[in-house]
């Protein structure tokens, strides 16, 4: 408690201007110190002079510490940096007192004031070593009192090369917390062993359990810029169940003003660790046709809608029209735009599958592009209600491009899923469909407005993913709920898979898929180990992770492409664009005409069949619609 008090006490009073008043304390000191060297040890000499002498190494100190600023420093932080500080504003004061005293003596204009040149030299070397080790010594007395404390962080920074480096001046230089860097780590054997300002290096390949018990380390802080996703996965899975916190080191890019702060240093998330490199686009043509249109964005409440909806509120607009059902989630993106100082948008409650009222919408504000987000996304809530997965994922998106066409938008862009392909559920196959008559409409020669669909993964964080119902299942102890230990999804972020749509609204003459190359699928098993960890938790000892089997329509592996389908490049190497199969489409959209005629039925057994009729690759898998499929013939 009263090593906390007196620590407290430093932080408050230990002020920059309490340091100068000490610098110059310590070299009047040092100036006695330096005649009692020249006169062998004694204090053999005229001690007035002192009284003349004392006031001008004052005020020269004052003048000399205050245009270096060598005071500035944080004491018990003290680096190379303070030392030179103080190297060179010593040296600036023994130049301006020889300067003064050569200039007196040649000039005489105090005649009784002088300085021996060897008191001065003296004097020059002497202030440097007491200044120099007062600051080291207080830092020392600083960390052995402080060391004793709770609320020490003791830090293990991985990587030795520039990064690490920078990473250990912004934690010294952090005033909110209490780092103490432990050592480096590093993967480069040549740097093994080595210290880093009398910290040692250790080689990155034997950080065990062992070894964070040993050096009792809290956090580890992963300082390696331009990291490869592969080494970072390779990292984090041979950290996080060594039972400490595992932070990394953001980009250069996100640094303030090219300087690294503490507080920017985040624990490792797991969009991190999705085994591949971000996809980034920036491309000025999205700015160009979005400047000064009117967007309608359906769906805008939802995962993807409410980004697309944030990412065109960053374009200079001429209206943005948000559409969605749900009241609640449109309130809240409504309220978030509002308080973000955006204008010019109206957020409608409103039924994509309402055609009287989408029809109301489309005349009052006459849209030049729409960006179709409404869906249902769930697979096992749609694979018992087709019902309403027809109604909306198909009858839905029918409406909205059907009216497009009517009031002549320049494009119409559909986010589509990769359960879309070879579906084996409700939710896929309606997705399909959706698809297919988009390209029916495409295909048409009597309008101008150009049809494009984007086709990617899961999406990290959406409403329903993965990673929120791990999130509270962990908040509740677990255990974590996996499907099946082999299943394997693709995976993006949000901003990610909102860049895509936008950049699609640009790209290509009408009716092409583009889909994204997502990298490896990952294993959600391997996902739901590192929650876990990057929690804070052991697997299994702290949470278990259970095996639920598959539920109706699920497939263990996911794709981005149908059999038929084939890619052909973009600009962009991580964009590509998935080739149509061949349909008959005059047949299809008669077809899909007569699924939503017949889906008001609300009989499930004759909608399921319809979809099947229509998408032949739709082979249902441990669902109560296996019976509809075509037995295949041996």
């Amino acid at each position: 408690m009263i090593k906390n008090l007196f620590l407290k006490l430093i932080d408050k009073y230990a002020s920059r201007w309490l340091v100068l008043v000490i610098d110059i304390l310590l070299v009047c000191i040092s100036f006695v110190l330096a005649y009692a060297v020249r006169f062998n040890a004694s204090l053999n000499f005229d001690l007035s002079n002192l009284y003349v002498q004392i006031p001008f190494i004052i005020l020269v100190s004052l003048i000399s510490f205050l245009t270096v600023g060598s005071y500035r420093g944080i004491i018990r932080h003290t680096g190379t940096r303070d030392a030179f500080n103080v190297f060179v504003g010593v040296t600036l004061l023994s130049m301006i007192t020889i300067f003064v005293v050569l200039v007196n003596n040649t000039f005489k204009i105090f005649p009784n004031f002088t300085i021996p040149r060897s008191v001065v030299i003296i004097h020059y070397l002497v202030s440097i070593i007491v200044l120099v080790i007062s600051r080291y010594i207080f830092k020392a007395f600083y960390e052995i009192i402080s060391s004793e404390l709770d609320d020490i962080t003791n830090v293990l920074i991985y990587g030795a090369g520039d990064s690490g480096l920078i990473t250990y001046g912004a934690l010294n230089r952090d005033t909110k917390n209490n780092y103490q860097v432990i050592g480096f780590a590093d993967d480069n054997t040549k740097k093994v062993g080595k210290k880093i300002d009398r910290i040692k290096i250790y080689d990155g390949k034997k950080i065990n359990k062992d070894f964070i018990l040993n050096k009792e380390i809290d956090e580890i802080i992963i300082s390696i810029q331009n990291i490869k996703s592969e080494k970072l996965l390779v990292l984090a899975d041979r950290l996080l169940p060594l039972d400490v916190k595992v932070k990394i080191v953001p980009p250069l890019s996100k640094w303030i003003d090219g300087d690294l702060e503490a507080n920017q240093i985040k624990q490792v998330k797991i969009e991190d660790l999705l085994d591949r490199k971000p996809i980034s686009i920036n491309n000025p043509i999205v700015k160009r046709d979005v400047n000064n249109k009117t967007i309608l964005v359906t769906g805008a409440a939802g995962s993807i809608g409410s980004e697309i909806s944030r990412q065109l509120s960053n374009y200079n607009y001429k209206h943005l029209v948000l559409v969605d059902q749900a009241e609640s989630a449109l309130y809240d993106l409504q309220q978030e735009l509002n308080q973000k100082g955006k204008v010019n948008f109206t957020a409608i409650v409103a039924d994509v599958r309402d055609k009287i009222r989408m029809i109301s919408i489309f005349e009052e504000f006459k849209p030049n592009k729409v960006f179709h987000a409404a869906a249902y996304k769930h697979v096992p809530l749609m694979e018992m209600s087709p019902y309403e997965a027809v109604k909306i994922n198909i009858g839905g998106t029918k409406n909205i491009a059907d009216l497009s066409i009517n009031y002549d938008i320049e494009r119409f862009v559909m986010v589509s899923t990769d359960k879309a392909v070879n579906p084996t559920n409700v939710m896929g196959a309606t997705k399909r469909v959706a698809e297919m008559y988009i390209s029916c409409l495409s295909n048409r020669k009597d309008h101008s407005t150009k049809f494009t669909t984007t086709r990617f993964g899961n999406v990290l964080g959406s409403n329903g993913s993965v990673i929120p119902l791990f999130k509270k299942q962990i908040e509740n102890g677990g255990p974590l709920t996996v499907t099946h230990k082999d299943i394997t999804r693709y995976f993006m972020t949000i901003p990610e898979a909102c860049r895509l749509v936008l950049e699609a609204g640009t790209m290509g003459n009408g009716g092409e898929i583009y889909i994204f190359d997502m990298g490896k699928s990952v294993k959600i098993y391997d996902i739901a180990k590192r929650m876990i960890h990057l929690s804070g938790l052991n697997f299994p000892e702290d949470i278990d992770i259970k095996i639920t089997g598959l539920r109706p329509g699920e497939k263990l592996y996911e794709e981005l492409l149908a059999n038929g389908e084939n890619t052909t490049p973009t600009y962009h190497e991580k964009i590509m664009i998935a080739k149509n199969q061949e349909i008959d489409y005059d047949s299809i959209s008669g077809k899909i005409e007569d699924l939503c005629k017949a889906n008001g039925n609300n009989d499930s057994a004759l909608t399921v069949k319809l979809i099947k009729s229509i998408v032949p690759q739709y082979i249902s898998n441990n669902s109560i619609y296996e019976r509809l499929d075509t037995p295949v013939k041996n």
